[in-house]
């Protein structure tokens, strides 16, 4: 017996009836040998972390675009704050921590530069759409290590399903779909605070009584709302009245951050931004580098020029920019 199949054994001895176990994986596009050490989803998540995709996390926007201080979240520091939430839930649901936080490290790694700004300027310019968590697994399937991660089923389920109305098939996926919320609904409340919008008594009363009124509080308010009422059962939902004021905390800060009016006006930058980068590139597509172009895997020229652009950090994009519209220094 090896390493691997102890761990397993032990998935077997403590997991829930209901958690995923890595031995009974749906398996992966191209099929591997096994490692003689770690599970099928401890492969998933090496192989993720290790991926470039991974690493220009920390120079994407989360909302406050290109932030003079240090303190502000990026893309990176919320996939942590996700994969440690939805860790500790998984844990005390005795579910599977290591799928967990696999779907967790992977499902922003398909998000554009400058946030859901840069999300939707390229949902509006390509003639296909662009949703960050169908981008997330073209990046793990195709665009990341030569070829796609070729990750397991379980991981790539929870990458697509993370967000909107589709339900992820394992329960571990449901809990990222909860962290990522529990995750950005306080740490945005924490960057509006910081960033002058927001003040404590300015979140509505009726919401802080049930939720809390501290960063920690509200997380572990929101957190045991979900153990509560999940403990032992097949499915993984929240307390309804701790949801209810959750959901309700989510529309103030469209309302009350969001959709604020600096933001907004940051945002047609945004747009302003990729739409002529989209369209100069798209003219001239040998200005994306032969790597890129061939890494895309396509002759679809809108294809190449997204992807191009989707794995962009907020300083390359700037940097592409200004290379592309702005004249330079003469020099002989």
């Amino acid at each position: 017996m090896n390493f691997r199949e102890m761990i397993e054994n032990r998935e077997e001895e403590y997991l829930s009836p209901y958690a995923c176990r890595s031995k009974n994986t749906m398996g992966r596009i191209n099929n591997i040998d096994k490692c003689s050490v770690r599970t099928e989803f401890q492969r998933d998540r090496d192989r993720i972390i290790h991926s470039k995709s991974f690493k220009r996390l920390k120079h994407k926007t989360q909302v406050f675009l290109t932030p003079k201080d240090d303190h502000y979240q990026t893309r990176l520091t919320h996939t942590l704050q996700v994969s440690q939430i939805a860790r500790t839930i998984s844990r005390a649901l005795n579910l599977n921590e290591d799928l967990t936080e696999a779907i967790a490290l992977g499902h922003d790694l398909g998000h554009t530069p400058f946030g859901h700004a840069g999300e939707n300027a390229l949902n509006k310019i390509s003639p296909y759409g662009f949703k960050h968590n169908e981008n997330s697994l073209r990046v793990v399937d195709v665009l990341e290590g030569n070829g796609g991660l070729n990750l397991t089923y379980e991981v790539r389920d929870g990458i697509l399903n993370h967000n909107g109305n589709n339900q992820p098939s394992t329960l571990e996926g449901v809990v990222i779909k909860f962290a990522d919320k529990i995750a950005y609904i306080n740490h945005d409340i924490d960057d509006a605070k910081r960033g002058g919008i927001l003040t404590e008594e300015d979140i509505p009363k009726e919401l802080s009584k049930i939720l809390g009124n501290t960063h920690s509080k509200r997380i572990d308010t929101m957190i045991l709302g979900i153990l509560k009422y999940s403990f032992g059962k097949d499915k993984v939902e929240m307390e309804p009245e701790i949801f209810d004021a959750m959901m309700k905390l989510r529309e103030f800060m469209f309302k009350n951050v969001y959709y604020t009016k600096e933001l907004k006006y940051e945002e047609e930058k945004v747009h302003y931004t990729i739409n002529n980068l989209y369209n100069r590139l798209l003219d001239n597509i040998d200005l994306i580098p032969e790597n890129s172009r061939i890494i895309s895997n396509t002759d679809d020229k809108h294809i190449m020029v997204t992807d191009y652009i989707s794995g962009m950090t907020d300083n390359f994009i700037i940097t592409k920019y200004n290379e592309l519209f702005l004249p330079s220094p003469w020099s002989i």
